[in-house]
């Protein structure tokens, strides 16, 4: 549950919390259902009120509610102060002892879960809450290895986070290993795996030559002229070359969260979709830039609206 600062109040003028709800990968699928895929979101709410309207909160932007599961002790909870400006956006976690983090892997049925699966996306926030959360997710990887399902992971992951006695390095290595698809850049390749690259490039062919299943690795660089200011590009290694976007220039930035979930949800449906990989990584740069406009964490958008923007419509014109 995502607890924000109307407008760009700072945590101490605030009296009020506006509500919404937020997640790594339910951006992600939130974002490819309004786009006409089919996606599921695999998780565990608490069986209370709050962990219902999280539930139907994803029902109604068209997600599959079904492989979640009710129990637990409470909602993760995260607080969000927008910047603007000179002054940086805040985010305060609450996630101990979540509903999730306290999961028993067993409760998974992965047979089930993706016997009509064809993508399984994983985030690094997911391990980072417990080790049960790192085992179900483990399982899930393996289960998906095991039917030729294309797995992809966003290793990048919240240090904060990390507070029942392992480190990144010591649960990201083996579920990389299961992944095909790795959102990732040249200095966490070096934190998490000890792998040293010049650049981006030759980070890649070691990361490859370590876990010989990666076979894209995709990374965005974001240049940040002010809170409210930004240039965004992404660059894709496909193992024999590295394509790279033209920045797309985001001012003002409404909100910024979730940004890096949008331009996955854009570069899988892209990799889905099209047979060009450099159309499929301006597909998901236009879908981050997109969702900087958009309140909350999640990308509302038509594949209309983001394709307008990959062409290079920027204006803004109203539409009639």
């Amino acid at each position: 549950m995502r607890l924000s600062t109307p407008g760009f109040s700072r945590f101490e003028q605030a009296r009020q919390l506006n509500v919404t709800y937020a997640g790594g990968e339910a951006n992600v699928s939130t974002a490819l259902a309004y786009w006409g895929h089919s996606t599921a979101h695999v998780t565990r709410f608490p069986d209370s009120p709050i962990g219902r309207a999280a539930a139907q909160y994803l029902h109604f932007h068209g997600v599959d509610t079904s492989h979640i599961l009710f129990g637990g002790p409470r909602m993760a909870v995260y607080f969000l102060e927008t910047g603007a400006a000179m002054r940086g956006s805040q985010i305060v976690y609450d996630r101990a002892n979540s509903s999730l983090a306290t999961i028993d892997p067993k409760e998974l049925d992965w047979d089930n879960i993706l016997k009509d699966a064809k993508w399984f996306h994983w985030a690094g926030i997911t391990p980072a809450l417990s080790q049960e959360a790192a085992d179900a997710l483990l399982d899930g990887i393996k289960a998906a290895r095991k039917r030729n399902i294309t797995v992809s992971g966003d290793i990048f992951y919240r240090a904060n986070l990390w507070k029942y006695g392992k480190k990144p390095s010591d649960i990201l290595p083996e579920l990389t290993a299961g992944t095909d698809v790795v959102i990732a850049n040249s200095i966490n390749i070096k934190e998490i795996f000890d792998i040293d690259g010049n650049d981006f490039v030759e980070s890649c062919v070691n990361l490859q030559k370590a876990f010989p299943q990666v076979k894209t690795v995709v990374d965005t660089k974001r240049t940040s002229i002010s809170a409210s200011h930004n240039l965004l590009r992404a660059f894709l290694w496909n193992g024999t070359e590295v394509l790279e976007t033209e920045d797309i220039e985001i001012n003002p930035i409404i909100d910024r969260v979730g940004g890096g979930d949008a331009f996955i949800a854009g570069l899988i449906h892209g990799l889905i979709t099209f047979d060009d990989q450099q159309k499929a990584l301006e597909f998901g740069v236009a879908a981050s830039a997109l969702k900087h406009t958009i309140e909350g964490d999640a990308l509302i958008s038509t594949i209309a609206e983001v394709e307008a923007i990959r062409q290079g419509e920027t204006s803004g014109r109203i539409k009639r």
